[in-house]
């Protein structure tokens, strides 16, 4: 993450602690803005309810988010920003995204101080001039990264991936899967979010099915570059054997349910295969290869064909 004194980035996406061994749920973290906190009830009051934010002093959470069973004493697991005023509030909404995450997020408003982000609460979150990567305009969405200014203690989002993100600060392998939001199409392929944290790229000769942008998917670590750049991929092709195995189940299942001939061969378009097992032609081959090598198919002019090793 970034260097700068004046950001906090939250380690995890949720502050609430475990429960201890009688099944009593007992905070013990700091109480943080922009997280989701496990907080005790103080006092009822008829605008809401004041929460023990420890380090941050009492907080209020409005009525309209008090469960109606809620009584002092309890428990609430809420999430901490400041209001339009300027005032820590909790509420027991969920964001788009929190302090260490990545959203694809709307722009509401342009104004003097910069762009105006929707991410899913009452209050609009702040893109500023300087943590624009470009002009951000009304209505188009843009990949924001979510952190705290300590300096002001206010939430603010940046278009500046690069001053935030560690790219090689993961802990991700070939083959892992993970969660994904589709971002903005380029020539080579989509910028995707990856378990709202990094961002990588899907190369759109890999891409057998209609993607949006803010689409969510899951995916594949396929490669990981020295220069800290993740490449993606939808099926799992990148790990070792793995993709291609789970394609020879699906090719095996499709012979049986059609008599075990299958018009489809390493001659075939590359719309045909797509169009019926959402793979490269390159995949398909190497797992028609497998299984002929397995003796589990045989390999004809018009198609490939179930052995008796293979029916059974």
């Amino acid at each position: 993450m970034t260097e700068d004194p004046s950001i906090v980035v939250a380690g995890d996406r949720s502050e609430i602690p475990p429960k201890d061994p009688l099944g009593v749920k007992v905070p013990t973290l700091k109480a943080r803005i922009g997280a989701m906190n496990r907080l005790k009830v103080l006092r009822l009051v008829s605008i809401g309810a004041f929460l023990d934010a420890r380090n941050l002093g009492e907080i209020l959470l409005p009525g309209r988010y008090l469960p109606k069973d809620c009584e002092v004493d309890s428990f609430l697991d809420v999430f901490i920003y400041l209001d339009s005023e300027d005032r820590l509030v909790a509420t027991t909404e969920t964001p788009l995204a929190m302090v260490g995450e990545v959203a694809y997020l709307r722009v509401v408003s342009v104004s003097q101080v910069g762009a105006f982000v929707d991410w899913g609460l009452p209050k609009d979150l702040l893109v500023p001039f300087r943590e624009q990567r470009e002009g951000l305009a009304p209505d188009r969405h843009y990949i924001v990264y979510i952190y705290l200014d300590t300096a002001s203690e206010r939430l603010v989002g940046s278009t500046k991936l690069h001053k935030h993100i560690n790219q090689k600060g993961h802990r991700y392998s070939v083959g892992d899967e993970v969660d994904l939001i589709i971002g903005d199409p380029f020539d080579l392929g989509y910028t995707v979010i990856i378990d709202r944290r990094y961002t990588g790229v899907i190369f759109r000769n890999e891409v057998f099915q209609e993607l949006e942008p803010g689409q969510s998917v899951t995916g594949y670590i396929k490669n990981l570059r020295a220069d800290g750049k993740i490449d993606v991929e939808l099926q799992r092709t990148g790990s070792a054997g793995g993709g291609r195995e789970a394609l020879a189940g699906m090719i095996l299942d499709a012979l049986r349910a059609e008599g075990g001939f299958l018009a489809l061969t390493d001659a075939s378009p590359p719309e045909e295969i797509k169009g019926r097992f959402k793979v490269s032609k390159r995949a398909y081959k190497r797992a028609v290869g497998g299984l002929y090598k397995s003796r589990l198919i045989t390999i004809e002019k018009t198609g490939i064909r179930l052995t008796e090793t293979g029916r059974s």
